[in-house]
């Protein structure tokens, strides 16, 4: 994923984030990706959070457990596609705090 900087001349300037070097770097990278995966899947819960469902064919626990498997994996897979930046942030944050 890439970020979006706006320099002085009012143009739009692509940074890539750095790729991790060591193992604490990697397990940075994993954390801050599982983090974002987790946070997308709770917005996707909370989404679908009052969609009522179908009468003899639909409710039950079955429903309940399957939307929440569902948007456990949409989440991972938006978040393994590029996902909505999160995931740079907080490893970022996360590199930051091991430094101090």
């Amino acid at each position: 994923m890439e970020f979006l900087k706006l320099n002085n001349a009012s143009n739009i300037q692509r940074i890539a984030p750095a790729e991790p070097k060591n193992a604490m770097q990697r397990a940075a990278r994993k954390s801050a990706d599982e983090f974002e995966a987790i946070f997308i899947s709770q917005i996707l819960k909370s989404m679908s959070a009052g969609v009522k469902t179908d009468g003899a064919f639909g409710g039950g626990n079955g429903e309940d457990i399957f939307k929440d498997v569902l948007s456990e994996e949409m989440g991972k897979t938006i978040a393994k596609n590029g996902g909505i930046g999160l995931s740079d942030a907080v490893y970022r944050e996360l590199l930051r705090a091991q430094e101090a």
